[in-house]
């Protein structure tokens, strides 16, 4: 952040934080930030962090050290602004089955306090969006486990946010369902979201992406691909994740 000249506050700035799960760390001095408008990639082997990472921002848990602001709001002292500007998509599948589409929606979005009328009209938007429309008045549970995901998307842009967090939004899909989501999402930058893809799967990252390579609880690299790369020296970024964390585990072992 400091030396920047750029005055745009950051969607998402992560400033040293860590957290214990007992003696645990999960989490050790966590710092990167995520612009405007930006494809960012958190990457990670399970077990890297990134699900903590996500809970604290969503306020799951506590922030125990350190500083989470959204669009310069801090999450702890200015809860309700903060959150109210993201969307989540977790890891576990969290729809009602015997609900249609379109109502696992409309009763999203009263939670939300999104009126009937509205939030019918936002349903609908965001399944255009990401073309799944006719299959609004479908049971959820006739669905794909792709368009489920696709569904799953759509409710936590249905608030409109600006900020869209995504925990391993693929697992468990096949290369067609996957790609076709990355797709839909990417589209979404276009439209002024800023997104935070958790992944371990070093082939959903693109090289127009930001990418934040997490290890065990640490930020390894961060920036844009070809600099991640380049810091690495390595010839593209999965042998840049290889080496990067390869080094970092026998720094460890040294230790």
């Amino acid at each position: 952040m400091h030396g920047m000249s750029t005055v745009e506050t950051p969607t998402l700035a992560i400033e040293g934080v860590s957290h214990r799960y007992g003696a645990r760390a999960a989490l050790a001095d966590v710092s990167f930030s995520v612009a405007p408008s930006t494809f960012t990639v958190l990457l990670g082997l399970n077990g890297a962090g990134k699900s903590t990472l996500f809970s604290l921002i969503t306020r799951l848990y506590a922030v125990q050290s350190g500083h989470i602001r959204i669009f310069g709001h801090d999450i702890v002292h200015a809860s309700n602004e903060a959150l109210r500007m993201v969307g989540v998509v977790f890891q576990p599948r969290t729809l009602d089955l015997d609900l249609t589409v379109v109502q696992n929606l409309t009763y999203h979005a009263a939670l939300h306090g999104i009126g009937k009328r509205e939030g019918r009209a936002r349903a609908f938007d965001v399944l255009r969006r990401i073309a799944l429309s006719e299959r609004a008045n479908d049971k959820v549970r006739n669905l794909s486990g792709g368009q489920m995901r696709q569904v799953e998307i759509a409710r936590a842009l249905l608030h409109q946010p600006r900020l869209l967090l995504l925990d391993e939004p693929t697992v468990g899909l096949d290369i067609k369902s996957r790609a076709h989501i990355l797709v839909h999402v990417r589209k979404m930058v276009e439209e002024g979201v800023s997104v935070l893809w958790a992944t371990h799967l070093i082939d959903e990252v693109a090289q127009s992406d930001q990418v934040v390579v997490l290890h065990q609880g640490r930020v390894l690299a961060h920036g844009a691909v070809a600099r991640v790369v380049e810091v690495a020296h390595a010839q593209d970024i999965r042998a840049a994740f290889i080496a990067l964390t390869q080094a970092d585990d026998a720094a460890r072992e040294e230790s």
